[in-house]
């Protein structure tokens, strides 16, 4: 279910896309716009499940998890506490929060320039 809902608005990000280059006076190639949308939306979409998958969730660090790991090396570290604003702690306010819309902006603007300069190969 979740894949065909990135699917579809994938899809609809790339058809409006589209819609307004055709307008433009130098008009891509659709598969060209495809590739840079698609890639943006996989950039941002990614994050939250790689962060859920290393055991930075909502409700905290999953215990045996990368994340717990982690957090006990630091701490450890650290003389047996997780300093504000380490990765450890960054990593886990994502978690727990959520990407802001200025990190969608950037992650978004970093995939599409990643997979644009990629595309240039093939």
């Amino acid at each position: 279910m979740v894949a065909s809902a990135f699917t579809s608005s994938a899809v609809t990000g790339v058809a409006k896309v589209a819609q307004v280059a055709s307008s433009c006076a130098v008009v891509l190639p659709l598969t060209r716009i495809a590739t840079v949308v698609i890639g943006g939306v996989v950039a941002v979409e990614a994050v939250p499940m790689v962060l859920s998958a290393m055991g930075f969730t909502a409700t905290g660090i999953t215990s045996s998890s990368i994340a717990a790991k982690m957090m006990s090396a630091v701490a450890i570290a650290n003389g047996g506490g997780v300093a504000p604003g380490s990765l450890v702690a960054t990593l886990q306010s994502l978690g727990a929060t959520g990407l802001s819309r200025l990190t969608k902006f950037i992650l978004g603007s970093t995939g599409s320039a990643i997979v644009t300069g990629i595309a240039r190969f093939y």
